[in-house]
């Protein structure tokens, strides 16, 4: 029975390179709108509310389905069709998983009169940019799909140094360092508890130890 992979990678294949930085941006991006929500967290002093940790959960795990793609082709120098399902299909799930969560927040302040939770950024609040967001995702992620069989295999030279290596390494720590800075948020909000109340106004872990009464 011949095998469904190929005994060395294909050589050329501009889409193969172009799923790979798409994948690159892809993990960044969505890394980058999590260090979003925690500069509000931080810098404005706006505490998550748990729907908000759950769409921050299935933005990371949408980064991190890109982030298989990218490491595969760091260690392979290709990226075959079943990680690209793998990593493709992980992100898919968690951006649809997202847009449930998003269009849960965004209902609950759908009423004539409720202000919302948090800030606005152009006019909209986080949660509702985080629907367009997931929204756009999946379409974004259907479509490489699709092109998925046409770039499985192809050669990307990401396993020696350059550009390809360079970011796709950068795009892997970023993502890594924002993981743990997000666990380390939650707990700190969350304490020694099982749930985050529905409106979170402290962050219960010093008050658990006894820093903060």
């Amino acid at each position: 029975m011949s095998s469904l992979l190929p005994e060395a990678s294909l050589e050329g294949g501009l889409l193969g390179r172009v799923q790979f930085w798409f994948a690159c941006a892809f993990a960044v991006g969505w890394t980058g709108v999590v260090c979003g929500g925690l500069f509000y967290q931080f810098g404005m002093g706006e505490y998550p509310c748990p729907l908000c940790i759950v769409q921050r959960m299935f933005m990371l795990l949408a980064a991190m389905g890109a982030a298989h793609i990218v490491r595969t082709a760091l260690s392979r120098g290709a990226v075959g069709g079943r990680d690209y399902m793998m990593g493709w299909g992980l992100s898919l799930v968690a951006v649809t998983a997202g847009s449930f969560a998003s269009w849960r927040q965004t209902t609950l302040h759908i009423l004539p009169g409720d202000k919302g939770y948090g800030s606005e950024v152009f006019g909209l609040h986080l949660y509702v940019w985080a629907l367009i967001l997931f929204q756009a995702s999946v379409v974004a992620v259907g479509i490489v799909l699709a092109f998925a069989h046409a770039t499985a295999d192809r050669v990307v030279p990401a396993q020696e140094s350059g550009p390809y290596r360079t970011v796709g390494m950068l795009a892997l720590w970023f993502l890594s360092l924002v993981i743990a800075v997000n666990l380390v948020a939650v707990f700190l909000e969350e304490g020694f508890h099982w749930f985050l109340p529905d409106d979170p106004t402290r962050y219960q872990f010093f008050y658990d130890v006894g820093i903060l009464d």
